[in-house]
């Protein structure tokens, strides 16, 4: 009779010495396997067993029993260094932790396909449900998917969120659909000419007015040979050169001297302000061929799509793409007498001529709002003269991800209470501008500017990007054509039923950390695409 009797082994007492899957995008991380070393001999194995035997007498009289135990090599020392990993698990930080306890789980690889379906979302929508797909002549089903096979019964999708500092991942997949939105109006495609390309074309910035001197970067800020202050006793010159990234650039010289009302309040109009100026323009055509003005939507159609950008003294300034069609739309063509320069002539007349009055209050009285008087007007030629399409759509494209705290002009969460705007992370002058959207926003006269609500944005709020209804596609246009290409959908008349529901959001920390490596990866594997197609190294 032979008795096996031996001491737990080191994977017995560390269940985490296992060979774990190589978490993405961290290709140097501690967590990740090392190569194993090639096993020792059989005489040189530290835990190599070993075998004695001796002779046990029985205990009810009789021969001895030849007893054989086998047993490992397993030293004290040995279980101290099993002790200390376990105790250097330990302390390793909550994300490292959890991602352990993800890679051991069965459904480990499924959960990295879906993470990386999400090209590395950093806060996925959970849903639960099912869809089947049948075929709409014979009714049979043709295909059923079901979450309940997945991990933890959910189905990750997209956030989509267009900021940057929340999700990169879908803040650039939001910039692409920007940038095919805004390239469609100027050269054609998705469902868009390519005649447009033809048509008169502007790419126009419109300022906001001067609500009081701001240190400039570049050359001399603002230089005075006199000297001389403020009545608050501030200077009002500065004769230092600042540089670009310097936080005293878009600081105010006096912020006493300056108006933060004015301020505020004309980021609570700047949307008025923008319809006002886009009828001015319909007029100003429609007067300069001596048209009625109730007649010009018969002759010719004004289309744009225009972005808001946070300049460095927090104020917000316009760049817009301006077609003019004829009045059908993108598919007919403007009136003869049509022509990029009458538009541009239209154009600075109307930035210069509308105002828009903000309701009088005791505490503020009546204050006229207007653009700024600097106004850059560049014609888009179809021969290459001007700007690039491209690099115009690109540009536009870019200031779409940004959110308020990427430009320092505020944050990207709503503020609830003073104390909120207090310990938020901005610049004096920013936080002074919150204050003064608190103090207005408790007006009744200005209760519909919702200035509270939206002073974590310094009470502009309007969207990022708009568009006129013809100047080019739309985003559920195209996020619905990019749907149809993931799904591969080849059956024309299928139907397909829909049971789904909102069970969470978001990431663990050992997710949210294998996430971004994914994003990581994507990033670099597109960088590097990129670089290969412009090297002509690209094979499609």
């Amino acid at each position: 009779m032979h008795l096996l009797q031996g001491r737990r082994g080191p994977q017995d007492l560390d269940r985490t010495t296992a060979a774990l899957p190589r978490l993405p995008g961290h290709r140097n991380h501690p967590l990740n396997p090392r190569p194993t070393p090639p096993p020792h001999t059989k005489g040189s194995d530290p835990h190599g067993q070993r075998r004695t035997t001796h002779h046990h007498l029985c205990r009810f009289g009789g021969s001895p029993r030849k007893v054989t135990t086998i047993t490992p090599e397993f030293t004290p020392a040995d279980r101290r260094a099993v002790l200390d990993r376990a105790e250097r698990l330990r302390q390793l930080p909550e994300a490292d932790r959890d991602a352990i306890r993800i890679a051991q789980e069965p459904k480990f690889p499924r959960l990295l396909e879906q993470i990386t379906a999400t090209g590395g979302c950093s806060h996925p929508v959970h849903l639960s449900g099912s869809t089947t797909t049948l075929d709409g002549t014979t009714g049979e089903i043709l295909h059923h998917y079901d979450t309940r096979n997945e991990p933890s019964e959910r189905l990750l999708v997209r956030c989509r969120n267009r900021r940057a500092t929340v999700c990169p991942a879908c803040s650039r997949l939001h910039a692409g659909d920007t940038f095919h939105l805004v390239r469609a109006g100027l050269l054609g495609g998705k469902n868009v000419p390519p005649a447009v390309r033809r048509r008169p074309r502007l790419f126009i910035t419109l300022t906001a007015p001067s609500f009081g001197a701001v240190h400039r970067a570049g050359e001399a800020c603002r230089p005075r040979r006199a000297g001389g202050a403020c009545e608050h006793g501030r200077p009002i010159g500065c004769g230092a050169v600042h540089a670009p990234n310097a936080s005293l650039v878009g600081q105010p010289l006096c912020p006493d001297c300056y108006d933060y009302t004015a301020h505020v309040l004309w980021h609570g109009h700047a949307s008025k302000l923008w319809d006002r100026f886009v009828i001015d323009v319909r007029r100003r055509l429609a007067s300069s061929v001596g048209l009625v003005q109730s007649h010009f939507a018969r002759h010719a159609r004004l289309s744009f799509a225009r972005v808001a950008e946070y300049q460095q003294r927090a104020a917000v300034h316009v760049h817009a793409v301006v077609r003019l069609d004829g009045p059908a739309g993108p598919d007919d063509e403007p009136p003869p007498w049509g022509t990029a320069q009458l538009l541009a002539d239209a154009v600075r007349a109307s930035a210069g001529r509308v105002l828009v009055v903000a309701p009088y209050s005791p505490a503020v009285g009546e204050l006229a709002l207007c653009w700024g008087v600097q106004v850059d007007v560049r014609p888009l030629c179809a021969d290459g003269d001007g700007p690039d399409d491209d690099a115009v759509a690109a540009y536009v494209a870019k200031y779409v991800t940004k959110g308020a705290s990427e430009t320092g002009a505020g944050v990207d969460h709503r503020l609830s209470n003073w104390t909120d705007i207090e310990f938020a992370p901005v610049s004096e002058h920013v936080r002074t501008l919150m204050r003064t959207c608190w103090r207005l926003g408790g007006l009744p006269e200005y209760a519909a500017l919702r200035l509270r609500e939206w002073a974590h944005t310094l009470g502009y709020r309007g969207h990022v990007l708009t568009k006129s209804r013809a100047y080019s596609t739309t985003y559920a246009v195209l996020r619905a054509e990019r749907a149809d290409h993931m799904s591969h959908a080849d059956v024309a008349d299928a139907i397909a039923e829909r049971h789904w529901r909102y069970v969470g959001s978001g990431h663990t920390p050992g997710a949210a950390l294998i996430a971004a490596g994914i994003a990581d990866d994507l990033a670099e594997s597109r960088r590097l695409g990129l670089q290969a197609r412009h090297e002509g190294e690209w094979c499609g």
